[in-house]
């Protein structure tokens, strides 16, 4: 898409960036509407907020077990600009999206995801650095905090529903959070190569295909 075909679709008012995410989420969840939550510092980040993303979505998903899949709004250009028009990637390219199992501290939306994303998105913006799949980090404790739980980091993986999309400003990747335990964690950081990260996807996948989080999971 080129400047002029930009202009001809979309006029300041629009946020293309952010329709492409709600159209491919319209194809995974049809008109089941998701509970959205603004930067939770209560200001955008480009208007002097703390919280790089703009806003998360939850969904109540019945695939494969039920969970809940929030999906990050800030990664990628979500707002009209004609000069973005066209680009290889969006932004940076991604994100975040995170399965999470019931669990019993959890009996209203876990706010505390949308926190992590935010600590990773701050974490991106301040270094210059991005996520990919298969990337790998320890989360140097619980990554809910004062939780007992064996979850203790995260690897990335494409989420297996949203998949990659072209949005009108460049390709978008919906990389999914994964937690992993603290013995995973130990094993990774012996090896933290792409290959090994890649095999421990696979194997998370072979009983638990959508790579839901359960901070049960030992």
């Amino acid at each position: 898409m080129n400047t002029e075909q930009y202009k001809q679709l979309f006029n300041p008012d629009d946020s293309p960036g952010w329709q492409a995410i709600d159209d491919q989420l319209e194809k995974i969840y049809g008109t089941t509407e998701a509970r959205h939550y603004p930067p939770l510092c209560g200001i955008h980040y480009v208007a002097g907020g703390t919280d790089p993303i703009d806003g998360a979505s939850i969904y109540d998903s019945n695939h494969q077990s039920p969970h809940r899949h929030i999906i990050s709004y800030g990664m990628s250009e979500l707002y009209y600009d004609e000069e973005k028009a066209g680009g290889e990637f969006t932004k940076w390219g991604f994100e975040f999206t995170f399965r999470l199992a019931p669990f019993k501290d959890d009996e209203k939306d876990p706010i505390w995801a949308i926190q992590v994303m935010n600590n990773l998105a701050r974490y991106v913006f301040t270094s210059g650095k991005w996520f990919e799949e298969n990337h790998f980090i320890p989360a140097n404790g619980p990554i809910r905090l004062n939780t007992d739980t064996q979850i203790t980091g995260f690897v990335f993986a494409l989420d297996p529903e949203l998949g990659k999309i072209e949005t009108p400003h460049g390709e978008l990747s919906f990389l999914q959070l994964v937690g992993i335990t603290d013995a995973e964690v130990e094993e990774l950081k012996k090896n933290p190569s792409i290959g090994a990260v890649e095999e421990l996807v696979e194997n998370l996948k072979k009983d638990n295909l959508l790579l839901i989080t359960d901070l049960n999971r030992k």
